[in-house]
């Protein structure tokens, strides 16, 4: 039996930030994954709460940690 479908392939190291935009399934919103790199980098958890920035002169959006 061949398992090779299972299993994702590993992204290029060139290719490594680029990421897709999703439709969530109540599609109202939008979802982004984000790299595992990153998380690490700057500690974030799962179901933290982040502030998003939208740059628009810029085209970005800036998402950093949500401050009280």
């Amino acid at each position: 039996m061949c398992y090779h479908y299972l299993y994702m392939a590993r992204r290029k190291l060139e290719d490594e930030n680029v990421r897709s935009l999703n439709k969530t399934s109540g599609g109202n919103s939008y979802g982004i994954t984000l790299p595992l790199r990153a998380i690490r980098l700057f500690r974030w958890q799962a179901r933290q709460k982040l502030q998003i920035t939208v740059d628009e002169k810029r085209k970005r959006l800036i998402i950093e940690d949500w401050e009280e």
